[in-house]
């Protein structure tokens, strides 16, 4: 299996390694529409220093001359994916602005999510900032970027050529290798960042790790359905047994309540006895 950058271990491996900052920065003033002259990685989290320790988050935060930026990538659109890319930001921004520090409003504190299954009529990005309910903000320089990647993919799947040019940097994120063999004819900074994923998806550490997230994945979508089934078992039986109740209670005769049910003779005595 090659693994493309709609995977987050794959896009953040790539984007980590120094010779490529140029790329993620072309991405980042895309979405933001912001010059960015300056940026550092912080806080990273490289793949090769961790490999045992599994689950742990690769981190992109960067220092830039507008401010903070972490940069997200949400493979499906779950209910709790908010909530934990908002926590991730607001850690970020509680450990600069502390009480008796001082303060620089010029400071901004942003996140870029790169989301997919939001679903292509959702707007191409989503722009949040911290307002009231008449559009009064409260706080200028918290904000969270979130692009609809599905939106950029319609382009490529639906040959949309010029949007797919003028969106080149983003379209080729989410592209699989054969697709971004394709593009990368069209572009040299394609073709780097398609090199890029070549050479992460052929490390074995990498594969390794993904392997392993993988076979999480497996086992918890396994113990989901079990218990899903398992549910959905308990229901029945605890509906069968009202409807024998009521039926018994009507005078309705034990055979009729086993046709009825699906409950057996011993279950429906039961029944009966506990009343």
């Amino acid at each position: 299996m090659w693994y493309s950058g709609k995977y987050d271990r794959a896009f953040k491996e790539v984007m980590l390694k120094e010779e490529n900052h140029d790329i993620l920065k072309l991405i980042l003033e895309k979405i933001i529409n912001i010059k960015i002259e300056e940026m550092q990685i912080l806080n990273s989290e490289r793949l090769k220093d961790n490999l045992h320790i599994k689950g742990q988050r690769l981190d992109i935060i960067l220092k830039t001359n507008i401010g903070k930026i972490n940069v997200e990538v949400n493979a499906n659109n779950k209910e709790y994916v908010h909530y934990r890319n908002l926590a991730y930001l607001c850690d970020i921004y509680t450990h600069d602005i502390l009480v008796g520090k001082e303060y620089d409003g010029n400071m901004k504190y942003i996140q870029v999510n790169l989301s997919y299954e939001l679903g292509k009529g959702n707007g191409k990005i989503n722009k949040y900032m911290v307002k009231n309910e008449k559009g009064k903000i409260y706080a200028d320089n918290f904000i969270i970027y979130e692009v609809n990647m599905d939106y950029y993919m319609d382009l490529w799947y639906n040959e949309k050529e010029k949007e797919v040019e003028e969106n080149i940097i983003i379209v080729m994120i989410g592209l699989e290798q054969k697709e971004l063999k394709r593009l990368s004819e069209k572009d040299a900074v394609v073709k780097r960042y398609m090199k890029e994923l070549d050479r992460v998806n052929e490390e074995p550490e990498f594969r390794e790790y993904m392997s392993y997230e993988e076979d999480q994945r497996k086992i918890t979508n396994s113990l989901i359905s079990e218990g899903i089934k398992e549910g959905m078992e308990k229901g029945k039986q605890e509906t069968s047994i009202k409807i024998a109740t009521k039926l018994l209670e009507k005078g309705t005769t034990i055979e009729e309540v086993m046709d009825i049910t699906g409950l057996s003779k011993e279950e429906i005595e039961q029944i009966q006895s506990s009343d």
